[in-house]
């Protein structure tokens, strides 16, 4: 279960990082996209527009060119004169001065080819007869009569204006292969409105294309249509439309014929497209411009794809990070776990041991020093619970020994002969409260106080067996009263005093009890003038101290099993130090913190 939550730990990680960085990512990337499409569109749109404009202002120009240079005609004399001679006599009259006429009339002709620009060819028809370019010959041309054709018809309707005509073949021209544009009008007798011939200019397509192709690249093409919906001039060479038809929806056809300047979406040709066009106000023809819709956003696909690219690069990196994440974090975290588990069920020799240098080893090395407090802390609590009742058992032992009551009941028999019957109720009722204190073992600590009561009751008791013996007193600094003791921890020192130092001694002996204060520790001082001891075993005595208690019958374990528990409660720094000399006696100190808890 717990494997499962920590690697549940690692989907809640991984998910964040989705959720605060990938997600994120591919939100900005929609948005980044979507603006970015619109901003494209625009720019497109805009630099369309104004392309458009410009381009059908210099196709404009460049037919007004044309138009000037037709109106030479109605100002030359010399052609004026021949035109109308040629007229009035017709070609048979067959005199020298016709040929003249003619020959003025080609002469004009040439003359217009070389000002006009990309002129593919110029012809003046007079009467029956059509004068062209010496560029050709009379066998290139095929001429019936063009009176009837609808391209003169309409050029005389025109009564002198000009007429265009859209890419077409030239007229009356064998085997033409290149499309041509015409500009025909009728040339008039100067001062009237007489007409004395026409003339028809074909222009190459190749004007056009002069013109469009500074702007023409692999993105924006272009289609010329007249206002009738023939297609002029088509800038994509290798593609062939002469009708619009068969590349946009009838709609949109007429959406443009019906409008002056618009723009849309439309499907051209089988591409996506965006189409914008413009109205000439001089031919009336319309100059399309189409663009494909995905080089349009080929930008913002770059972008988009860049930002994706981020985008499943942040999705990679999370996934590696839930990897390092597990192999780093999760599993030692488990193990860790495990091992804890296995000390909560009482198992220490765990294995705690890592050398990682990071907080994962610091953490590994705490819990590693926390187990070994932890092993140490119930050793010595079990240690020092055993102590106590080591020390329970030894002063009850000591207060119902036999030889104890033997001699405290000889006494009272003694004392009840010579003294009568009013002593032995007080004795035996201090024997009562010395077993009344005894009882009271469910206090680990007691105020110094409580436990000189019991002391005194001891004394007492054993004065009742010594007699004059054994003189007690007290030396008591202020505040000590209150200081909290180890419960038992004076009456085995009292009585190792007693037995050990002046039962042996042959005269009267002292004992005495005192408090000092030392800092911020009190210093409580069972000092005895009884027959001490040497040197030598006064340091075995000492060292018994420092060492672990391994026995339970050994002497002067009582003084062993208070030292113990004085450090286990209160700390190491705290406890008993002895100080004897042979017949001089024998000092315990018992330093205690006077601040507890």
């Amino acid at each position: 279960m717990l494997k499962w939550r920590m690697k549940h730990v690692n989907q809640q990680i991984f998910v964040l990082m989705i959720l605060i960085i990938t997600i994120p990512l591919l939100i900005i990337s929609v948005i980044i996209y979507l603006f970015s499409i619109q901003a494209v569109k625009n720019e497109y749109q805009s630099s369309s527009n104004l392309i458009l404009t410009n381009l059908s202002f210099n196709i404009d120009q460049y037919l007004q060119s044309i138009e000037k240079g037709t109106l030479n005609a109605q100002m030359d004399g010399q052609l004026q004169g021949a035109l109308e001679h040629w007229t009035l006599a017709g070609e048979d009259s067959g005199n020298d001065q016709m040929i003249v006429y003619g020959n003025i009339i080609e002469h004009f002709i040439s003359s217009i080819e070389m000002t006009i620009k990309n002129v593919d060819s110029v012809q003046i028809y007079a009467g029956s007869r059509m004068f062209y370019s010496m560029n050709f010959n009379r066998s290139d041309y095929d001429v019936k009569d063009f009176t009837h054709e609808d391209w003169y018809i309409q050029t005389q309707q025109k009564a002198g204006g000009i007429v265009l005509f859209g890419a077409h073949l030239p007229f009356h021209r064998v085997n033409a292969k290149e499309s041509v544009i015409s500009i025909a009008r009728v040339i008039n007798k100067v001062g009237s409105k007489q007409p004395i011939g026409v003339m028809l200019i074909d222009i190459r397509l190749d004007s056009l294309r002069e013109i469009l192709k500074l702007s023409e690249d692999r993105k924006r093409n272009f289609i010329i249509i007249d206002d009738k919906g023939g297609v002029i001039y088509n800038s994509n060479r290798n593609q062939s439309i002469s009708d619009l038809s068969a590349t946009l929806k009838e709609q949109a056809i007429q959406s443009m014929l019906g409008n002056e300047t618009g723009s849309f979406y439309a499907n051209f040709s089988g591409v996506d497209s965006y189409i914008n066009f413009v109205t000439s106000s001089y031919s009336g023809w319309k100059v399309i411009q189409y663009i494909d819709e995905k080089e349009m956003t080929k930008q913002a696909d770059i972008l988009i794809k860049i930002v994706l690219t981020l985008a499943f690069l942040s999705l990679g990196t999370a996934l590696l990070f839930m990897f390092i994440l597990s192999a780093r974090v999760t599993k030692p975290i488990i193990l860790l776990s495990r091992q804890v588990k296995l000390v909560g069920l009482g198992k220490f020799d765990v294995d705690l041991s890592s050398d990682r240098q990071d907080e994962f080893g610091v953490l590994y090395q705490g819990i590693r020093k926390m187990v070994e407090d932890l092993q140490s802390y119930i050793e010595r609590s079990a240690t020092a619970m055993v102590q106590q009742k080591i020390a329970q058992f030894g002063a009850l032992k000591s207060q119902i020994n036999p030889h104890f009551l033997a001699n405290v009941l000889e006494s009272i028999q003694m004392k009840a002969v010579i003294n009568g019957q009013r002593e032995i109720s007080e004795m035996v009722g201090m024997i009562g409260r010395l077993f009344r204190i005894q009882i009271q073992t469910g206090k680990e600590t007691v105020s110094l106080r409580e436990e000189l009561e019991h002391i005194r009751l001891y004394v007492k008791i054993q004065q009742l067996r010594f007699g004059d013996k054994i003189q007690y007193s007290e030396k008591l600094a202020d505040e000590s009263a209150e200081l909290q003791v180890i419960h038992f921890s004076l009456q085995p020192l009292i009585e190792n005093a007693i037995v050990h130092g002046l039962e042996r001694l042959s005269g009267p002996g002292l004992l005495e009890v005192s408090t000092v204060k030392s800092g911020n520790d009190m210093l409580i001082m069972i000092k005895d003038n009884g027959v001490g001891m040497d040197e030598e075993k006064l340091q075995q005595l000492q060292l018994r101290l420092a060492q672990p208690s391994s026995a339970l019958d050994e002497a002067h374990i009582g003084i062993k099993n208070v030292h113990d528990r004085i450090c286990f409660y209160f700390g190491e720094q705290y406890g008993l130090t002895l100080y004897s000399q042979t017949g001089q006696g024998t000092t315990v100190i018992i330093r205690l913190p006077m601040k507890q808890g």
